[in-house]
């Protein structure tokens, strides 16, 4: 393969990859809508935000379902920072919620 022929390939794949990039977006954003909903309900009944219950059974369900070429460390991982930038944004909403 030329130099030519290579970057002409690397061209289309990261055509690819920003496609599927976009797509990730948009499904973070429906995972945050959801979480803000949720946030809500536990305002509404004085529940804690962190439930390392509910948390284990997340990396469960994702590992579980995960048939590669990612590992399981490396999709739980990824879920956790996830899950981390979720709760800061359950936080930040419940305290602004709470000001109205």
């Amino acid at each position: 393969m030329t130099p030519e022929e290579a970057r002409a390939q690397l061209d289309e794949l990261r055509v690819l990859i920003d496609d599927v990039d976009r797509r990730l977006v948009a499904l973070l954003n429906e995972r945050t809508r959801t979480v803000e909903e949720i946030g809500r309900v536990k305002r509404s009944a004085a529940l804690p935000i962190y439930e390392p219950k509910r948390e284990a059974e997340v990396f469960a369900n994702v590992t579980s379902t995960n048939h590669g070429p990612l590992t399981p460390d490396a999709v739980k991982r990824i879920f956790e920072r996830i899950i981390d930038e979720m709760r800061s944004i359950q936080k930040q909403r419940m305290l602004s919620d709470g000001d109205k």
